[in-house]
């Protein structure tokens, strides 16, 4: 695993947050979803450089999108 970053944690942490309002559940459920689905590690934080630059909407799309297709009941 490659070394998270102070700013990469933060990015993680808003869109945690975020996802969990969104899809109405706990935001520790919504961590472990996004673990479980190998989102938060193989996407979220290899993709940051990108996804940080993107609007809130579209994140919480995209990321609920992603996670349904991986097989994460939302």
């Amino acid at each position: 695993m490659k070394q998270i970053t102070m700013s990469e944690l933060n990015f993680s942490i808003f869109l945690i947050h975020q996802l969990a309002k969104a899809w109405g559940k706990p935001v520790a459920e919504t961590y472990q979803i996004l673990t479980d689905t190998d989102i938060l590690d193989g996407y979220v934080f290899e993709c940051y450089d990108t996804l940080h630059t993107l609007g809130e909407k579209y994140l919480v799309e995209e990321l609920t999108e992603f996670s349904r297709e991986r097989g994460a009941l939302i």
